[in-house]
């Protein structure tokens, strides 16, 4: 008996929401940055952006 494939780690609806969320972050955090200087700062608005950024298009992008 052969063994059955495994499926894809992630969906392709998947990979395209946590990647256009982690596109966000980095805008956010580079403009953050841009913005005062601060590392931690900028750390906190890319995380706090790309996290609503994949709830907005986790709702935005059909199934």
């Amino acid at each position: 008996m052969t063994p059955t494939p495994a499926g894809p780690l992630l969906t392709v609806r998947a990979a395209v929401i946590l990647l256009l969320g982690l596109i966000v972050g980095l805008i956010a955090g580079v403009l953050s940055y841009l913005t005062d200087h601060s590392l931690p700062s900028a750390a906190l608005w890319g995380g706090g952006a790309a996290g609503g950024a994949v709830a907005l298009f986790h709702g935005l992008i059909g199934r």
